[in-house]
């Protein structure tokens, strides 16, 4: 679900970054007007979390690869304004660390990834579950619904994003100079292996997440700031930097994040884009390490990702505690 670079003209790019910096400054106010200092540390974990799950590749139907977000479970243990925050650091530092996503389309990524869904599944969560106990069966069929219906509702826009490009821009001779496949293909390509695998795997991974918190740290759950335990929730990073190389198992690639060579290969010619457009090099492409092994360099990925969102958010917590007015 990550749109890479050349994938959308610039004036589509330039239409979601001018759209989406407002809402990152709404966060930001957002952040600071809901979340107490000491649960501020849960903005780096759940980035760090999105960023690792996002790592964990699944092989959908087609022959392509999927992956969960996180962005449901962080809009329902945060809010949706300190999840789309989370979620877009944790994306902002796969474009530029590891070339996961590109740097023109970042803010598209971010209006799917982190906005669309944690909202999405905020409102759905709170609708579904009612004011149902945690933990019953009813609060969990709304976890997996919001979650579910929130990441094809990001899998949708992607898609649309893709199809529309070819329809607006081309060159003389009719070829599309960005995205190749129309609506009628990115659609049907995006939404059926989002709606039977990717969906239902966001689904089972914030039901079983939320479950865990609620087991060993109550406090995070429950939204108290008194004394909160993050030690279940770095535990759980920590299994998650470990398990990182099953990612590697899934075999092709996700369905529009193809190099020009494969997009030649699938439609017979290159889009101009791919050619003229910008070519960023991420320090450690691919989550790839000159000289390492493929699943050392994916463990030092993750846990180099992980370190870095940690870092900055506890950055973030030291300017906080110095200009915030006192309580």
């Amino acid at each position: 679900m990550h749109i890479p670079e050349n994938y959308l003209s610039p004036s589509t790019c330039a239409v979601f970054g001018v759209a989406m910096i407002p809402l990152w400054t709404r966060s930001l106010a957002k952040v600071r007007e809901e979340l107490s200092p000491e649960r501020l540390p849960l903005l780096g974990i759940g980035a760090a979390f999105s960023f690792l799950v996002m790592m964990l590749n699944l092989p959908l139907p087609g022959g392509t690869t999927g992956h969960a977000v996180g962005a449901a479970l962080l809009a329902i243990l945060l809010g949706p304004w300190s999840a789309s925050l989370a979620v877009s650091m944790a994306l902002l530092v796969q474009a530029l660390f590891f070339g996961d996503g590109g740097i023109l389309p970042f803010a598209a990524n971010c209006f799917n990834m982190a906005v669309l869904m944690p909202f999405a599944a905020s409102f759905l969560y709170r609708t579904l579950s009612g004011g149902a106990a945690p933990g019953s069966t009813r609060e969990r069929g709304a976890a997996f619904v919001a979650a579910w219906t929130s990441l094809n509702l990001a899998a949708f826009s992607t898609a649309v994003m893709f199809g529309i490009q070819p329809l607006l821009f081309t060159d003389p001779a009719g070829q599309p100079l960005y995205a190749p496949y129309p609506l009628s293909v990115a659609i049907p390509a995006m939404m059926v292996p989002h709606l039977l695998v990717a969906g239902v795997a966001e689904g089972i991974a914030t039901v079983l997440v939320l479950e865990f918190l609620r087991r060993t740290a109550p406090s995070l759950v429950a939204r108290r700031s008194e004394g909160p335990s993050f030690r279940p929730a770095y535990l759980l990073l920590a299994l998650l930097v470990a398990a990182s190389p099953l990612g590697l198992l899934a075999a092709g690639t996700a369905w529009g994040e193809w190099g020009a060579e494969e997009i030649q290969a699938l439609v017979g010619f290159i889009p101009r884009a791919f050619e003229t457009g910008l070519q960023f090099e991420a320090p450690a492409p691919d989550y790839a390490f000159p000289g390492l092994s493929e699943v050392l360099g994916y463990v030092l990925s993750a846990a180099a990702g992980t370190s870095l969102l940690l870092g900055l958010f506890a950055l973030a917590r030291r300017l906080w505690n110095r200009t915030a007015p006192s309580r």
